[in-house]
């Protein structure tokens, strides 16, 4: 079981409070706070601080909060571990990017778990920053994202490559061309993804090493949703930049058209990142030879 103190010292720091924490523990607020007194003993640190009558996490606890969140997310993890060997099921958490849902990963997913009945995907979508905290508390086992950080301690694979494109509903005057110049988008309403996003960052990057800067172009809406911003370019409010990948679907149905950029050619990599104790090879290569097939069919 995991250690009481570990879970004193999380409910407190969740509810700012030694009596609620009590409660929800069925403790005594004396037993919490001396779990919480053992714990600033053994680290050699306060934990907790009141100040104006209110329960802070100092600098030094927010570290063991956070570590302790590790110790709790591996036990539970653990422990569901051993209930799926126990029935027989191989699980798998798996985080993925908002433009990941657009893109074939999440249909071979999918198809992967329908062929493989002892096999147990959880999908979790947040943004690659969160995905990368994620992995390193071990909520997720894997993630799929864009490019690659700087943390030596994690490893990488490569899916996929991928580009952005101009996208246009398939009436526009500009679908009828091979090609599109920025001075041709900057007539256009543009409609982007989040400033926070990698796809706007990659295409504001191409923008500033030609000498242009995105407050150039009539950007009419910043939208986090790729699927949304799909729809309102089928519905001519605009066109956009977004990842080839998530298009395939409505590029093969001819509900959308996608055209490279003169002298932009903004391709980046597709990657599946995992901790350095990862050892589910097996699950992996089969995954990855399921989506490069899902890709495959998209081409045919």
């Amino acid at each position: 079981m995991l250690n009481q103190k570990i879970l004193s010292l999380l409910k407190v720091a969740q509810l700012k409070s030694y009596t609620e924490a009590a409660k929800q523990l069925s403790l005594t607020q004396p037993a919490v706070s001396q779990h919480i007194r053992q714990l600033e003993e053994e680290l050699g640190v306060k934990i907790f601080d009141r100040v104006n009558n209110e329960l802070l996490t100092t600098p030094e606890g927010e570290i063991a909060v956070h570590y302790a969140e590790r110790m709790f997310t591996l036990y539970e993890n653990m422990k569901s571990a051993i209930t799926k060997e126990k029935s027989g099921v191989s699980s798998l958490s798996v985080g993925i990017t908002h433009t990941s849902e657009s893109n074939p990963i999440a249909e071979a997913l999918a198809k992967y778990t329908s062929e493989h009945k002892g096999v147990h995907i959880k999908m979790v979508t947040d943004t690659i920053s969160n995905l990368y905290d994620k992995l390193r508390t071990f909520e997720i086992d894997l993630a799929i994202v864009e490019g690659r950080s700087n943390d030596s301690s994690l490893r990488y694979t490569l899916l996929d490559t991928d580009c952005l494109m101009l996208v246009t509903r398939v009436g526009h005057p500009l679908a009828k061309k091979g090609l599109v110049t920025v001075d041709e988008i900057k007539k256009e309403n543009l409609i982007l993804r989040l400033a926070s996003s990698n796809t706007q960052n990659l295409f504001v990057s191409h923008l500033q090493s030609n000498n242009m800067d995105i407050a150039d172009f009539n950007v009419i809406l910043e939208v986090d949703n790729v699927a949304t911003i799909k729809d309102l370019v089928r519905r001519n409010f605009g066109v956009s930049v977004l990842p080839q990948s998530a298009c395939l679907d409505e590029l093969k149905k001819g509900k959308i058209a996608a055209l490279p950029i003169e002298n932009f050619s903004m391709m980046r990599e597709v990657n599946i990142v995992y901790n350095s104790d990862f050892e589910k090879f097996d699950l992996l290569r089969d995954i990855i030879s399921t989506y490069k097939e899902t890709v495959k069919n998209y081409s045919n």
